[in-house]
């Protein structure tokens, strides 16, 4: 959740430190700071709030420092208040620390390091680090002492073999000017290979603008970084063989190009993504008499050999993407599918099934819960009977991620670089991820005939091309909308069947960006209590689409009407039905029930961005929210 970059080269390190930082803004952060070593002393300066305040204060002094470290805090442990705020320092402030993660003993390790005379400054679990690293460096130092090659990268092995939780940090030493040490368990952290210099940081859009060689840590290893060059150890002090790769990521894909936000920018994206994923997933040539399968997952069979069940773990938006996809795996590959938020499967599993197929879904690969419950189901599952094997998949952006090495398998969303924190086209794009499974199962175990494989082929064609008429047609409505919702407290959304997941997905983004308070509900639940929220002051958006439930939510939407709410309709265009039913409508094009969901979810995307952007609230970077949520 939090950001880390560190830089050791030749450059000046505080505008490259900064402008880490705020690529790293999406990922959310109450407080930032930076750390540098210059004329052998730790110069640290520390802001509350947005980075612009940091900036402010490092524009009033010159300093020519090339190594440091910076961070962005999302507070856990402690407020946030500037004596919170990384880098923290040891009693002498001769060791400075930045971490994202959780130090789970560090009450423990505080209480040990005050009886040895050790001063906190703060409430955070990070403190303990610098002062650890202290601790063991003390113990070299003797009269005489000349420093060792390795001395500061051994004290922060030992410190790191001492902590519990999931970390990763980036430490400097003033009595090390030259040094850069890094390390990672459970958090994500990365290093960059520039031409005499390099880089780390907790995410690759810090690194891109000025290199494309990048080596990820795994868990348990730790790097130490000088002019020379780089060295990687693990915890227990070996030597490693590490190659870097390169990324293919363009700045570009980082720039609002015209918009005012990114998260417009990115509902707009949206077509080109479906089209991508398209691309990559479906045979262009396929046709229902050829004897293979028109998707292409490269998944091994192995994964589907006797496949009796599917249970699906994951968070947030991507939890309703699952719930999306139960739908379709069930009502199209006949497959029973359970979905299951992956922070309470940690601690309440299921008992075991067999043949069942485990899919982790996280657009950043590093959600922690998520990858926390399925190492933890490949655990209980090994040595037990075949029929009880773990097979896992993954559904994720970044197939480079943590996810990437924790399961065999990824099918890559192709949504490219997703800036604002709440997810618009890595949720249509683990949509299409999962339509193309479900297809692609439907086929190898034929539970749908050619013919109809062939209309949802040809539907799933023509996606990219309806988003783009939603986004002409109906954004300037839209916006010209949301002027009558401006003292507006609460909002209920409707739907039924595959929809149901988009109601809660279209009151998930209202919350999150406009901070109004809505909730999503399957129609015919309404009836049974949350009926008695609704009168004049609660507006009511109803999915209403054609199929085997439509006339049921326009009967729905009738008792809302009833009690007085404002009622606002998703449904075909040009319906005379819906027409009659609602106050507004945001009409999309006339599509098959089953595809629906890629096009509903666009109009109450905009909706939720429109009104968050009138009442001038932070559309990218919500209030206490972050892009990737890395502790638990």
């Amino acid at each position: 959740m939090c950001g880390i970059v560190g830089y050791i080269g030749t450059q000046a390190a505080t505008e490259i430190l900064l402008s880490g930082l705020e690529k790293l803004e999406y990922r959310g952060y109450d407080s930032a700071g930076i750390a540098t070593v210059t004329e052998g002393e730790i110069h640290c300066v520390r802001a509350k709030g947005k980075l612009y305040n940091l900036r402010e204060k490092l524009e009033r002094e010159v300093n020519p420092a090339n190594i440091g470290i910076g961070h962005t805090r999302w507070a856990t442990h402690g407020k946030p208040e500037e004596y919170n705020a990384h880098p923290h320092m040891d009693t002498a402030m001769r060791v400075a620390v930045v971490q994202n993660g959780i130090i789970e003993n560090y009450r423990d390790l505080r209480e040990e390091l005050k009886a040895r005379g050790h001063k906190f400054r703060s409430d955070t679990d990070t403190e303990v680090i610098p002062h650890l690293i202290a601790e063991f460096l003390s113990h070299s130092a003797t009269p005489g002492f000349t420093h060792s090659s390795t001395l500061f990268l051994e004290a922060v092995r030992e410190a790191v073999n001492k902590l519990e939780g999931a970390f990763a940090i980036a430490v400097l030493s003033a009595d090390y000017p030259d040094e850069l040490i890094v390390a990672r368990q459970q958090a994500p952290l990365t290093i960059g290979f520039g031409q005499g210099e390099f880089f780390c940081a907790s995410d690759t859009p810090a690194l891109v603008p000025h290199t494309r060689a990048v080596l990820t840590l795994e868990n348990g290893e730790l790097a130490r970084l000088t002019p020379l060059g780089v060295e990687v150890y693990n915890f227990a002090g070996e030597r490693l063989k590490k190659s870097p790769r390169t990324l293919n990521w363009n700045p570009v894909q980082v720039e609002k190009q015209g918009f005012k936000h990114f998260m417009l920018k990115e509902i707009y994206e949206q077509p080109g993504v479906v089209r991508a994923c398209l691309e990559a997933y479906l045979h262009p040539d396929w046709h229902p008499d050829k004897d293979t399968s028109p998707i292409n997952l490269a998944i091994p069979a192995s994964l589907y050999d006797d496949l009796e069940h599917v249970q699906i773990l994951a968070c947030g938006t991507s939890w309703h993407a699952a719930l999306v996809g139960k739908y379709l795996l069930e009502q199209l590959a006949g497959i029973p599918t359970m979905v299951q938020y992956a922070s309470e499967f940690r601690y309440a599993p299921t008992p075991l099934t067999v043949n069942t197929l485990t899919i982790g879904v996280t657009q950043s690969g590093e959600t922690a819960d998520t990858l926390a419950a399925l190492a933890m189901e490949k655990k209980r599952r090994e040595g037990k009977p075949s029929q009880f094997q773990v097979r896992l998949l993954g559904i994720s952006n970044r197939p480079e991620s943590s996810l990437g090495h924790l399961v065999p398998q990824i099918i890559e969303t192709h949504a490219g670089m997703e800036i604002g924190v709440a997810a618009t086209k890595t949720f249509v794009s683990q949509l299409m991820a999962f339509y193309c499974l479900a297809l692609d199962l439907a086929y190898r175990r034929q539970t749908i005939s050619a013919t109809r494989l062939e209309e949802i082929l040809v539907g799933l064609r023509q996606l990219p091309a309806q988003i783009e008429l939603i986004l002409e047609s109906q954004e300037r409505y839209i916006e010209q909308l949301t002027h009558d919702f401006a003292e507006t407290k609460d909002f209920i959304f409707l739907g039924r069947g595959i929809n149901f997941p988009i109601a809660l997905e279209g009151a998930l983004k209202l919350k999150e960006i406009s901070y109004i308070h809505a909730e999503g509900y399957p129609a015919g639940e309404m009836k049974h209590g949350p009926i008695a929220l609704l009168d004049a002051k609660v507006p009511v958006v109803a999915i209403a689409m054609p199929g085997n439930v439509y006339e049921k939510v326009l009967s729905n939407a009738q008792e809302a009407k009833a009690r007085d709410s404002r009622l606002i309709g998703v449904t075909p265009m040009n319906d005379p039905e819906a027409a009659e039913t609602f106050d507004d409508l945001l009409p999309v094009p006339a599509v098959e029930e089953l595809l629906s969901p890629i096009l509903t979810v666009i109009p109450l995307q905009l909706l939720a961005y429109h009104i968050a952007a009138r009442r001038g609230l932070d559309v990218d970077q919500p209030r206490n929210l972050a892009k990737s949520v890395t502790v638990e």
